[in-house]
């Protein structure tokens, strides 16, 4: 029995959603028809050619959204936009990451590390998907049962780390799963009937995990459609206690 359901008619918002994990999710939910309305957002119009296609094919059902999260007025600004059309959210998920761009790249060791990268990997993995969750609270005060996701990453547990290395993606994720385990606390308080959640995707054959496939078995690759249909099937999967928790794509709970 999924959590959808039950509800009539379900709102969703993918935030990252101009290409990898965050694309997938659009087009699985574009053929799902308990979605009433999908939200998504992108950051750079260049790279969001195929989300707008798309948009422009579903017009009613799928709204694109212009925004930077690391922008806290413009996330403002696109939650404000999106109360003008409805007054409650059913599934958010925010699939907005980084782990290399340009000169920033995962740390090998300490000799590598750089204050400015830093504050990159934590405005972005961390701070602005805590900001997401203040401004997404007035969407989920509704009776109707409803999830908060975020992709995290199992780099991020602190208690698995065996290996090292990777200081910025690693902490600023562990920094997020610290977020949303807090975030969840407040959410049980104003809104209880929103599940907040971490999810590991996996490695998953994107534009952010190209550069460090050599290493991946062929097996444990997974392709975006993959993925999203994992990550769906651990959403619906969600009961009441799980909020707080971090799940891994095969729906294990992973440590902290």
């Amino acid at each position: 029995m999924s959590f959808i359901d039950d509800i009539e008619p379900v709102n969703a918002l993918i935030v990252g959603a101009s290409q990898g994990i965050g694309l997938g999710f659009v087009k699985k939910l574009l053929q799902d028809e308990r979605i009433s309305r999908i939200y998504a957002t992108y950051r750079q119009v260049e790279s969001a050619n195929e989300l707008i296609n798309l948009a422009d094919d579903n017009p009613d059902k799928l709204i694109c959204l212009s925004v930077d999260i690391t922008e806290e007025s413009q996330t403002v600004a696109a939650i404000q936009q999106i109360r003008t059309q409805v007054n409650k959210l059913h599934l958010v998920v925010n699939c907005v990451g980084l782990l290399h761009e340009g000169n920033l790249q995962p740390e090998k060791s300490l000799r590598q590390i750089n204050s400015e990268n830093l504050l990159r990997y934590f405005q972005i993995n961390s701070i602005a998907s805590v900001l997401l969750a203040k401004h997404l609270l007035p969407l989920f005060k509704h009776q109707e049962r409803s999830i908060f996701a975020s992709i995290s990453a199992k780099i991020g547990s602190i208690g698995d780390n065996q290996l090292g290395g990777w200081y910025g993606y690693r902490a600023s994720k562990a920094a997020l799963n610290m977020f949303m385990r807090t975030a969840a606390i407040e959410y049980g308080r104003s809104c209880p009937k929103t599940l907040v959640v971490t999810l590991h995707p996996g490695t998953t054959d994107t534009r952010l995990s190209r550069p460090f496939q050599g290493n991946v078995p062929s097996e444990k690759l997974f392709s975006v459609e993959r993925t999203v249909t994992q990550l769906l099937n651990v959403i619906e999967q969600l009961q009441d206690g799980d909020s707080g928790q971090f799940f891994s794509w095969d729906g294990s709970r992973l440590p902290w």
